[in-house]
């Protein structure tokens, strides 16, 4: 059996997909990154005229990341604590790594999912991070 899953508070995917699929008890989230629901609005990112990135604060875009993927496994009926497996899509490791692992230490502190992150050209919008996830429900 497969549940399609939705939050009311994620941002809206920009393709054709679900926020996750529900198969079994296990959970599997498409891509989330870190813009507001309702909005194209991307924390900490400034854009020019063109939509290309002049400036971005991965801090910001790393806890709005975490903020939209734990709504999502809470609107399926799981929980931060039951993410299993996170693949993370970093922009710029050189420069955006230690950030970024510093702020997954403090939300994953208690909870340590198996983990790959690498780093890729691009995003399809202007994000430096987005998360897949697995978690149990």
């Amino acid at each position: 059996m497969t549940d399609i899953i939705n939050s009311d508070s994620a941002p809206e995917p920009v393709g054709l997909y679900p926020h996750a699929r529900r198969v079994g008890n296990l959970l599997f989230l498409s891509g989330v990154g870190p813009r507001e629901r309702g909005t194209d609005k991307i924390p900490g990112v400034e854009l020019d005229e063109n939509g290309e990135i002049v400036s971005y604060d991965i801090e910001a875009q790393c806890r709005s990341v975490f903020r939209n993927v734990r709504s999502i496994v809470e609107a399926a009926g799981s929980s931060w604590e039951k993410i299993v497996d996170v693949t993370v899509f970093l922009t710029n490791m050189k420069d955006d790594f230690r950030t970024y692992n510093r702020i997954y230490a403090e939300y994953f502190a208690d909870n340590r999912p198996c983990r790959t992150t690498v780093e890729i050209n691009r995003l399809p919008t202007p994000i430096a991070i987005e998360l897949k996830v697995i978690a149990v429900v």
